[in-house]
């Protein structure tokens, strides 16, 4: 197997099950990949791009150290800077409902299947917060491709994800 950006959570686990406790050495914020909910679900949809912004992390850096691990040559390759996106005017709406991402987790729940209900109940224009204590990436990039307006930003080590009904 090829390990890239792109290679999944899931599938880099199922191939090299080791890589679970070798990940949690390289950031203990993938101690969550313990929680099965998370397993099943988000390290399905995933990849290690994603997981290094989970992780605070280069994502080229994160690649190259599970290359390492898994006795692959490290990559020399080079990502775009992503701009800073300003925040939306939508934003300062009072949402119409907050989830608290970790409780959801704690009580066997997927948190982007718990926003989607919640969504689909919601008028257009609802606008529903994320509380998290990682930048949930997978979820950012699976609200999109559903159509819906997302924002994420960090306040004080926690992160608000800002999702509108389009």
């Amino acid at each position: 197997m090829e390990i890239t950006l792109d290679t999944k959570i899931y599938d880099l686990l199922k191939a090299y099950p080791f890589l679970e406790d070798e990940l949690i050495k390289i950031n203990p914020k993938f101690q969550k990949l313990k929680n099965p909910i998370l397993r099943r679900t988000v390290a399905r949809v995933a990849g290690i791009k994603q997981a290094a912004m989970v992780g605070g992390m280069d994502p080229v850096e994160l690649l190259n150290r599970i290359r390492v691990a898994v006795g692959q040559k490290p990559l020399d390759i080079k990502l775009e800077e992503s701009q800073e996106q300003e925040a939306p005017s939508w934003i300062t709406k009072e949402a119409d409902e907050v989830l608290d991402v970790a409780s959801l987790l704690d009580s066997g729940k997927n948190p982007l299947a718990e926003a989607k209900k919640i969504l689909q109940k919601l008028p257009t224009g609802a606008v529903i917060v994320l509380k998290s204590d990682f930048r949930p990436e997978p979820l950012i990039e699976q609200m999109q491709t559903k159509g819906f307006k997302v924002y994420c930003q960090e306040a004080g080590g926690e992160y608000l994800t800002f999702i509108k009904k389009s």
